[in-house]
């Protein structure tokens, strides 16, 4: 039993309903490191759901107005409950907790089980099981698992890459595809490696290494190794899909603001039997020429109502990177932003 007590008092207040809630969980060492450090993990709570958090041994007591507490009581169930599991806890998994008991008002996500337990989604990989840490990227690896090709937008740090990295290493490690092939439009659209010194993966490799740092994170680094040296793993610029059906395999393209319309066309016909494709990109990050249209924002608005495709879009809110990185891009979102200065016609002389 996940509550070996559970008491609440109410009270009312002249302004709204306050509530009183004491938590009593059964293992000490798992009450602790789910408080976490100097009750580190209670503060977080206590901040983001506006409520009062006391601990006394396996004890905590929760006031504040009813709704705040009810919430409170959600995700620290859903993070004993992984305490329980064998799971270790960080910071950013008592956030994403929270954010998922914070979802909706009315505490009706489909995300919540009966009882009000979170029932987020997960990878698992052999490493880590990375869950879902907003309702978005909650919505994102349902996607992943049901559809063929998922498209995940949005700003930077919300997990668009990482979890696809994440889900692809699942897909490989149980069987379910027999390779990964990962894809950036590298350097520019047009992809003019050719001033870079070096062989073709010196050139590439820096603008490959986000995929790089995802996959070591997912799995055991001498397993990645061979992997990519025997080709199970490929990571390569998006010029080298050209020409190719990818049949059993999980297929990520990132970065994908990028491309041109031709570039996407061409990625998005490679897809295979049995396989998977996510493509992921900020439409409001395109670095093409002025004028020309970006391939993701092209196919984000003809590839609707296909059965097999999913859209999902990330906002601010979702980044769940440190909270000032969620701040700057709320700054920047609501700052103009400048129009391009139109460049100046070449004077001829027709003297």
């Amino acid at each position: 039993m996940l509550n070996a007590h559970e008491k609440a008092v109410k009270s009312r207040s002249s302004s709204s309903d306050l509530e009183q809630l004491v938590l009593s969980f059964d293992n000490n060492r798992l009450a602790t490191q789910l408080f976490g450090q100097f009750d580190e993990h209670l503060a977080m709570v206590e901040t983001q759901l506006g409520v009062d958090a006391t601990a006394r041994g396996n004890l905590v007591e929760i006031k504040g107005p009813s709704g705040s507490v009810r919430r409170a009581k959600i995700a620290l169930d859903h993070l004993y409950a992984r305490l329980e599991a064998g799971e270790t806890l960080e910071k950013g998994d008592v956030d994403g907790a929270i954010r998922m008991a914070l979802a909706d008002d009315q505490l009706s996500l489909p995300t919540l089980e009966k009882g009000s337990r979170i029932a987020m989604a997960q990878i698992g990989t052999r490493k880590k099981v990375i869950q879902a840490r907003t309702q978005t990227q909650d919505a994102y690896i349902r996607a992943m698992d049901r559809c063929q090709l998922v498209f995940g937008t949005g700003p930077a740090g919300t997990g668009k890459t990482y979890l696809a990295v994440a889900f692809a290493a699942s897909l490989l490690e149980r069987g379910a595809v027999d390779r990964i092939i990962l894809s950036r439009p590298a350097v520019e659209a047009g992809e003019r490696l050719g001033f870079l010194p070096g062989d073709m993966k010196e050139k590439v490799d820096p603008y490959l290494r986000p995929l790089y740092d995802a996959l070591y994170d997912m799995m055991p680094g001498d397993k990645v190794e061979r992997a990519i040296t025997s080709n199970v793993i490929e990571i390569a610029p998006l010029a080298f899909m050209r020409g190719r059906t990818l049949a059993n395999a999980a297929v990520i393209l990132d970065e994908a603001q990028n491309t041109t319309s031709m570039q996407m066309k061409m990625f998005l016909t490679r897809l295979g039997e049995n396989s998977r494709m996510i493509v992921t990109g900020d439409p409001s990050q395109v670095d093409l020429p002025v004028g020309q249209t970006s391939g993701l924002v092209e196919a984000l608005a003809i590839l609707n109502d296909i059965e097999g495709v999913a859209k999902i879009a990330f906002k601010s809110s979702d980044v769940v990177r440190h909270k000032l990185v969620e701040a700057i891009v709320n700054a920047y979102e609501a700052h103009p932003r400048p129009q391009p200065v139109p460049r100046p016609a070449r004077f001829r002389d027709n003297g």
